[in-house]
């Protein structure tokens, strides 16, 4: 008999037959990224580099955050703020971090833009080939279509695409997108979620209300 709590969520690769796929939790270790349950990411290469591959320059001490039950799309990347250079001089070219005498100079790259957290909220899909720039938050149930260059924050429920990435529609009405966000669904308990997934995948926004737990 299946487990009524669902899926197990620490379980690597959740599907045997596709190595390509691989929930994030368990897969990552930086202090600095936290990865909600179930979320997972696609690649035929190496889907367990995603640490090293798809979030870059992440020196600290700024976070990426992804919420639970989100899809991320081949390739999807994430750029962190250690990726600024200056700009307020001749030269964009860090070179104290080439080291010898320039080192000397390490004082001009402390005080770059640095925009804060990265933070993805739940239930986000996340198109082949996306990219979200530094500090960018993307709301609850949002969808960023495939090659999207994220540079701004995405309101919930919305559907973004292009570069920069602009709102395209949003999925729900303004009090609809509230009553979802409301009822937050992902974080139901587990056996909750697995005795109605036909209405979290499929009802309506009231339909969904009524099988909230208490």
């Amino acid at each position: 008999m299946p487990d009524p709590s669902g899926p197990d969520p620490t379980v690597l690769h959740p599907m045997p037959e596709q190595p390509r796929v691989v929930l994030l939790r368990p897969l990552v270790t930086s202090p600095l990224i936290e990865v909600g349950e179930f979320t997972y990411y696609d690649d035929p290469d190496d889907p367990t580099a995603f640490e090293t591959r798809n979030v870059l320059y992440h020196y600290g001490p700024e976070r990426l955050v992804i919420g639970k039950y989100c899809a991320l799309g081949t390739g999807v990347r994430f750029i962190m703020n250690g990726a600024n250079h200056r700009t307020d001089g001749p030269s964009t070219f860090p070179f104290p971090i080439m080291g010898g005498a320039w080192a000397a100079h390490f004082d001009l790259l402390t005080d770059l833009p640095n925009r804060g957290d990265t933070v993805v909220g739940s239930d986000v899909w996340f198109g082949n080939g996306v990219t979200v720039m530094p500090g960018v938050r993307i709301g609850h149930g949002a969808i960023v279509a495939t090659g999207s260059v994220v540079t701004a924050d995405v309101p919930d429920y919305a559907v973004v695409g292009g570069n920069p990435a602009r709102v395209i529609r949003t999925r729900y009405e303004e009090a609809d997108v509230a009553r979802l966000v409301a009822v937050a669904w992902w974080d139901w308990p587990a056996e909750h979620i697995t005795a109605h997934v036909r209405t979290i995948m499929s009802g309506t926004v009231e339909e969904l209300e009524a099988v909230a737990p208490a």
